[in-house]
């Protein structure tokens, strides 16, 4: 198995819960998770964000000097148009990204009640700096042009 994935019983021992429960989450949408044939798999990534875990979250895998993060970035006071551009600009530079970061992931979410937009990164270390950087960079943009 790979281990940047977890099946439902092993979040469910992780969160000392039933898996029925993890699995009523999944359909609820509460926690996202990617079905392979009948069972699903949920990212290290989709865990930290369901738990509302303000830690980074650290993997290693294989080599030692192989580190995964995974962050949550809240952008407040953000119109849906601004949060589209950021979105867009964001996601081009993943899907351009040099090969050497390996298998990342970046979701986007505008939570249209708080005008908020919501952005999950999941990468190495490198990476990871690269978008919040990136980010940086958009938010001191976006607050020299209001």
């Amino acid at each position: 198995m790979d281990n940047n994935y977890y099946t439902v019983d092993q979040v469910a021992k992780l969160l000392e819960m039933h898996p029925k429960t993890i699995r009523k989450f999944i359909r609820e949408g509460k926690l996202q998770a990617s079905r392979v044939g009948k069972q699903y798999r949920i990212t290290g990534h989709d865990l930290s964000v369901f738990t509302g875990s303000e830690q980074t979250e650290m993997i290693v895998t294989g080599q030692p000097s192989e580190v995964k993060v995974s962050t949550v970035v809240d952008m407040d006071n953000i119109s849906s148009d601004e949060a589209q551009k950021i979105s867009n600009l964001l996601l081009a530079s993943t899907n351009h990204r040099d090969e050497k970061y390996g298998q990342v992931t970046l979701k986007n979410q505008y939570i249209k009640s708080e005008n908020k937009l919501r952005i999950m990164i999941w990468g190495n270390l490198e990476f990871t700096q690269i978008m919040l950087e990136s980010i940086q960079m958009l938010v001191e943009d976006r607050d020299d042009n209001l």
